[in-house]
């Protein structure tokens, strides 16, 4: 059974699920009728031990804000990288924005826009600059672990900020953010935040190249790129950003995020966060539509899960069920299933 600790509010809070893998931190600051706001689950999937990991922390930054993030663990310890990153990275990246906010620099941010075409808040260049930084240094913490071999280990990490109407979304990998928004005919519909970052992306591909890593796929799985050493049939990482991999960091695998901006409108329902065993089997449009019709916002998150792992053994047959976890982090009091068209 695991129990979540909030270093800033002293407060004991029980796991949604009663499982470790997940983490509900709320803030004594969060105000009644915010603090159910979200949902996370995680489902040990056939492969063995549980290597995701995710965290929600509400009253993050300021009253209103929040941390979400997915982490999905790979390799032999993949399942230690992923927990020390959920454990660590809130508080790094906390530490960098408040030590960035004591430095005055000259930055030019002309061809930045949002994906409304609006400019970002200069909020979200703080922020920006203080995820790139934590990033690196999570990276640096797990390298000097000298009880953890992660030369073939790591974890991809998916991670929004929300702070007023900004989202600062981070991803590193191949989990996946999606914002449901009410359309106009009053349907809810998904919009992708970010890009799976994998070896077989164009601009991926070239940076590992350009480093000397080789970017295939083998005979009996095709639509899988994964990356491999220069002369060395090894290890074949399927995915082109990731904390740790030690081995392959000289061979194009990074751990800079990809960053981007939103900022929220009364239409942005929720915005959900998944590791790669959910959107291997479901659509962001599935995904969505779960999330509208669960019973309540607590009940979201399991909802998907159960459905992705039910779709993995109806869709692979005869293949090895991923872990899969979720986490929903509800932008506006939830309308009714009735309000919407389908």
């Amino acid at each position: 059974m695991g129990i979540c600790i909030s270093s800033a509010s002293s407060e004991i809070h029980q796991a949604d699920d009663g499982l470790e893998n997940v983490m509900h931190v709320q803030e004594t600051i969060v105000s009644h009728g915010i603090e159910k706001l979200g949902s996370l689950y995680s489902k040990e999937g056939s492969k063995g031990v549980n290597q995701d990991a995710a965290i929600l922390h509400q009253g993050y930054g300021m009253e209103h804000g929040a941390f979400c993030g997915v982490f999905d663990g790979h390799g032999k310890n993949g399942h230690i990288v992923s927990k020390i990153v959920r454990n660590t990275l809130p508080s790094l990246l906390i530490n960098q924005k408040n030590a960035s906010a004591k430095m005055k620099t000259v930055r030019d941010h002309n061809n930045e826009k949002a994906d409304d075409g609006l400019a970002p808040s200069e909020g979200f260049h703080k922020w920006k600059e203080a995820c790139i930084s934590a990033f690196k240094e999570m990276d640096k913490e797990i390298k000097l672990q000298g009880s953890l071999d992660c030369s073939c280990s790591g974890a991809t990490a998916v991670v929004v900020l929300r702070q007023g109407d900004d989202l600062i979304i981070a991803n590193l990998g191949d989990s996946r953010a999606v914002l449901g928004r009410i359309n106009d005919q009053n349907g809810i519909m998904p919009v992708q935040l970010t890009t799976d970052l994998k070896p077989g992306v164009p601009g991926e591909a070239e940076r590992i190249r350009k480093c000397n890593g080789r970017v295939l796929a083998l005979k009996e799985e095709p639509h899988i790129h994964r990356v491999w050493l220069p002369h060395e049939d090894s290890p074949g990482l399927a995915m082109s950003r990731a904390f740790g991999d030690f081995i392959l960091k000289n061979h194009g695998i990074i751990s800079l995020p990809d960053i981007s901006y939103h900022r929220v409108t009364s239409k942005d329902q929720f915005v959900v966060l998944a590791s790669d065993g959910v959107w291997d089997v479901l659509s962001n449009k599935e995904v969505v539509s779960i999330i509208s019709t669960a019973d309540s916002e607590l009940a979201a998150a399991k909802s998907v899960v159960e459905a992705a792992t039910a779709t993995w053994k109806r869709k692979f047959t005869s293949s090895k069920v991923d872990d899969c976890t979720v986490v929903c982090l509800f932008l506006q009091k939830r309308k009714q299933q009735s309000d919407f068209i389908f």
